[in-house]
């Protein structure tokens, strides 16, 4: 076996190292801003100045994070809650649409379901309006089950599709024999269908979460001060003429902690559900 020639090798080794060189600086450019947030939020208010903006501070000043929470207390457990119902919710109720349009279609349930991604592209801001007049028709504006109900039904679209996708990779003749031995329609979901659900599970879940988490439109405009979500909580952290910005960075790295945990630990699932199913053996 010939041995590769010199100026290949050198090719090689330049060209790789300018990729990962301008890998490296757009790394550093992208996380400039976390920097800033990490320094500013470990500095005492005394500290904090644009001149010194992107110095070290002199002592690091924990405080700032255990006076943030104190801050954002409520804030965090209205999202907690706001996010955990509405990412059950839209998964569970995604997975039945996807089930009945991939394995239980009837007349028109293509086009019907044509219609129903149509929600996947219409803008948060075009029905805040009609969602507001419809929560307060309701008597659910204000509070967290109003809030927890617009983000289930605008998450619906793309929990189905996904599902949708997902089981048409599952053969219909196994659906077939289940009919033919007398299994209904929650039966064959329960006992087949859903365990083989657990990879759009995890993609549905980690992409409702991310979007619920850091909406901030819906949060202000649709619930009270009370049960204001933490993207809410955050914004008022930082408002007022004098402001101790220590205060909103501590608060914000806090707020993209859960997260940015999520999708460390949970990230490659998260791309085995999105490549499940995608490639026919």
């Amino acid at each position: 076996m010939s041995k590769p020639s010199t100026a290949t090798t050198s090719r090689f080794t330049v060209g790789s190292f300018l990729l990962y060189s301008s890998l490296f600086l757009l790394a550093l450019f992208f996380l400039m801003p976390a920097y800033m947030a990490v320094v500013t939020a470990l500095k005492p208010p005394a500290e904090i100045n644009l001149s010194t903006a992107w110095e070290l501070p002199s002592k690091f000043h924990w405080s700032s994070f255990s006076d943030a929470f104190s801050l954002l207390k409520s804030n965090v457990v209205s999202s907690v809650i706001l996010t955990v119902c509405a990412t059950v919710l839209s998964t569970v109720l995604g997975s039945l649409n996807g089930y009945v349009f991939s394995k239980w279609k009837f007349k028109g349930s293509e086009f019907i379901f044509t219609l129903f991604l149509f929600g996947m592209f219409i803008p948060y801001q075009v029905i805040l309006i009609p969602l507001f007049q419809t929560l307060r028709a309701m008597n659910l504006y204000g509070g967290l089950p109003g809030l927890i109900l617009a983000h289930v039904v605008y998450g619906l679209p793309i929990t189905s599709l996904i599902f949708r996708n997902f089981y048409s990779q599952i053969p219909t003749a196994l659906v077939e024999s289940a009919r033919l031995d007398g299994a209904g329609f929650f039966s064959i979901y329960t006992r087949i269908v859903f365990p083989l659900s657990i990879p759009g599970f995890v993609v549905t879940s980690l992409w409702q979460v991310t979007q619920i988490w850091n909406e901030f439109l819906w949060g202000i405009c649709l619930t009270r001060h009370a049960d204001n979500p933490i993207t809410v909580g955050l914004a008022q952290l930082a408002g007022g003429q004098a402001v101790s910005w220590n205060l909103p960075m501590a608060g914000s790295l806090m707020a993209a902690a859960p997260v940015l945990a999520i999708y460390i630990f949970l990230g490659r699932y998260f791309i085995r559900g999105l490549l499940a199913g995608s490639v026919k053996e």
